[in-house]
């Protein structure tokens, strides 16, 4: 394996494939240069002499600003580079008119659904409309285990702390995620648990569930019966035995939604498996598939790359409201927009938050952005979407699942064991961490450059590996019997 990649002839940095040490002579394309200082893996090195103020570029797009002048061959990183974004900003539609050659639709073996969507899972759900009956959403659980199996998948509960002293828009994106996690295709059964005084209560919430399939929810409100487990049990028994009728049929992958998501990020996600992701996301879209991009604060930076490829005006104009609203939102709680890369990142080799961004949008591969969704929104047009979520891993996650999403691609340079509420695929971004951590990690796309794997096939592998899970084969979170669920809490608590 090289020492050195460039990523694009633009580029005035390259990025280490290995630790390398000063006074060692290292190669990058035709270039030739001695380092001057230790470079860790993923970080970045000079290539040539870089002045104080010059444009720092890799991907092929400025990451930044020298912060001093940086002789080739010394070590780039935030020590001598700073971010150039600043706050909101006016843009112009500048298309590309991108598009993707059709390619053959594949099938997998799903559950399809009365409103036409298709279950990649058929699990039975305890859902708490409030934090005050977590507990006996849990106690369910644990109990009502024995019901799983013979077409009932997982038995799960969603805690968490919402559902009351809420209010305004809030409290709106808590009913909207709660009502669609209960309709969600890969929910065979799901027990809507409320406790009766709450402002986001069973009644509330049926008002937000849209035309739901009756056969498949079931309602209790502990206020209002003697003994709220022995009704919830009983309810889940009910619930247990309809579904047990249920078997998987041929489906083909365009009724397959696919959430991607990075995060634990270092300086290979953006060359191998956001890349990868990229690949299939593009591939899944070839095939009338849908797939939804978010974490929306890591896209500054990268974001006129997605507004030029906008399938029209319309979703331009969308595109500009999504990037500007999260950026005021961030400015009316009076903090910094760009406090971001974390820690984990820099130390990986992520600089500022436009070295980020770059390498966070290529999950979204080349194919047109179809259409933007608000927190909360389901997803409704085939292709590629943006959809508005923090960057949190767990908060971006569950808006994927509750926008539609059966499943979730997760790529991580440092690893992460957690899962949200559909099946969560981690695709490491180096091999190392693939060969440390075989108890979280299920596709290893830093094969790319430590086998020197062609994208293409890797994309292809990541797309066989997705349909296998879309047909029930467990990700390594779902073996450990790992998942959560976390709203986006953007109000007052009263």
């Amino acid at each position: 394996m090289n020492d050195l990649l460039r990523i694009t002839s633009r580029d005035n940095v390259a990025v280490a494939l290995r630790a390398l040490s000063a006074g060692g002579t290292v190669e990058a394309e035709d270039i030739a240069l001695t380092l001057k200082t230790d470079v860790p893996a993923g970080h970045k090195v000079a290539l040539q002499d870089i002045d104080a103020g010059e444009p720092v570029i890799k991907y092929g797009f400025p990451i930044g600003a020298a912060k001093e002048a940086i002789p080739a061959g010394n070590h780039v990183h935030v020590h001598n580079l700073r971010t150039l974004l600043s706050g909101e900003l006016e843009y112009t539609y500048q298309p590309t008119h991108p598009t993707l050659d059709p390619l053959p639709v594949r099938t997998f073996m799903g559950y399809p659904r009365k409103d036409g969507r298709v279950g990649i899972r058929n699990d039975l759900v305890i859902l708490p409309t409030v934090g005050c009956v977590n507990d006996v959403a849990r106690a369910l659980e644990r109990d009502a285990q024995r019901l799983a199996g013979g077409g009932v998948g997982k038995v799960y509960a969603f805690s968490h702390p919402y559902g009351c002293s809420q209010m305004g828009e809030d409290q709106e994106n808590t009913r909207c995620v709660l009502a669609n996690l209960a309709t969600h295709p890969n929910v065979g059964g799901v027990l809507v648990l409320g406790l009766g005084c709450e402002n986001s209560g069973v009644d509330i919430l049926k008002q937000y569930m849209g035309d739901w399939d009756e056969s498949r929810v079931r309602f209790l409100v502990c206020q209002q019966v003697e003994d709220e487990y022995e009704a919830g049990m009983a309810l889940l028994e009910e619930l247990a035995d309809r579904m047990r009728e249920e078997h998987r049929m041929p489906c083909p992958v365009s009724k397959l939604v696919v959430g991607l998501k990075c995060g634990g990020s270092d300086g290979f996600s953006g060359i191998t498996a956001n890349p990868v992701i990229g690949g299939f996301s593009d591939r899944l879209g070839a095939q009338g598939g849908t797939t939804i991009l978010t974490e929306v604060p890591e896209m500054f930076g990268a974001e006129t790359i997605l507004m030029a490829r906008a399938e029209n005006e319309e979703v331009f104009e969308k595109t500009v409201s999504l990037i500007n609203d999260f950026k005021r939102y961030f400015e009316e709680h009076h903090q910094t927009i760009y406090e971001n890369p974390s820690p984990g990142n820099k130390a990986g080799g992520i600089s500022t938050l436009e070295d980020k961004a770059l390498g966070c949008t290529q999950k979204s591969g080349f194919g047109p952005v179809r259409d933007v969704l608000r927190y909360g929104e389901q997803v409704r047009t085939p292709g590629l979407n943006l959809l508005s979520a923090p960057g949190n891993d767990l908060v971006a996650s569950t808006a994927l699942a509750a926008a539609g999403a059966q499943l979730v691609l997760f790529s991580t340079g440092r690893g992460t064991p957690f899962a949200c509420p559909v099946p969560t695929v981690k695709i490491s971004s180096n091999t190392p961490l693939a060969q440390r951590k075989k108890n979280w990690i299920d596709f290893d796309a830093g094969r790319l450059l430590s086998e020197s794997i062609p994208l293409p096939e890797l994309a292809r592998e990541l797309e066989n590996l997705v349909l296998a899970v879309a047909s029930g084969k467990e990700v390594k979170a779902e073996e450990r019997g790992f998942h959560d669920l976390a709203i986006f809490k953007t109000g007052v608590t009263l």
